[in-house]
């Protein structure tokens, strides 16, 4: 069973909005909190509509989102998961804007995993952001879930989402025929992991 965040690290926690949540600066600029729905949900659909026709290829579960709320629909969902230990869906916030999202989530106990998925707004893309968010999101799984190996999956001509995996640090592990159901069909997907050996070892060079 993944273990409770809130037993490993208070001080991950913070009082926003007159309840305790979830908050990492992963550097004084950048920031993955859980969501708040009623704030979040307007900038993340205003996000998700204004880059509609970068995402809706690649993420097709972006066109489900078509509504105010919608939107809080979902994020209310990521937080009763949070909540309950089964996933780590977060805001990824830049300078105090809402920027894009991040996740942690398909835990498997057999192996330890987990898989990260993410989106930016195009605004704030090609400065490195998700880069440094992906560093944090491991951070959170590899010491505060004790997960043993994370994993990002990525449709092979998705360039962007396969540049982000290697500028993490994650490695190639194998391509899979078919592995991503996109707006046109299967396509063949890319598999880079990166395992808590390789993680901590990057830490102490």
């Amino acid at each position: 069973m993944v273990n409770n965040l809130i037993n490993h690290d208070c001080d991950f926690f913070v009082e926003k909005a007159g309840m305790q949540m979830l908050s990492y600066h992963v550097t004084p600029t950048i920031e993955l909190r859980a969501p708040l729905p009623q704030q979040d949900a307007p900038m993340l659909l205003a996000l998700l509509k204004a880059n509609r026709d970068q995402y809706q290829y690649y993420l097709p579960w972006v066109a489900t989102l078509q509504t105010l709320d919608d939107e809080q629909q979902f994020l209310m969902t990521a937080e009763a998961q949070l909540a309950r230990s089964q996933a780590l869906n977060l805001v990824i916030v830049v300078n105090q804007q809402v920027a894009g999202m991040i996740s942690c989530d398909h835990f498997e106990d057999s192996d330890d995993s987990a898989n990260v998925g993410y989106w930016l707004g195009r605004q704030f893309q090609g400065r490195g952001v998700m880069t440094t968010a992906v560093r944090g999101i491991c951070h959170l799984g590899f010491d505060h879930y004790h997960r043993q190996r994370l994993r990002i999956r990525a449709a092979v001509d998705n360039q962007a989402s396969n540049a982000v995996a290697r500028r993490s640090g994650f490695k190639f592990l194998k391509t899979e025929p078919r592995g991503q159901h996109l707006l046109d069909g299967d396509h063949d997907e890319n598999v880079y992991e990166l395992n808590a050996t390789m993680y901590y070892q990057g830490l102490r060079e």
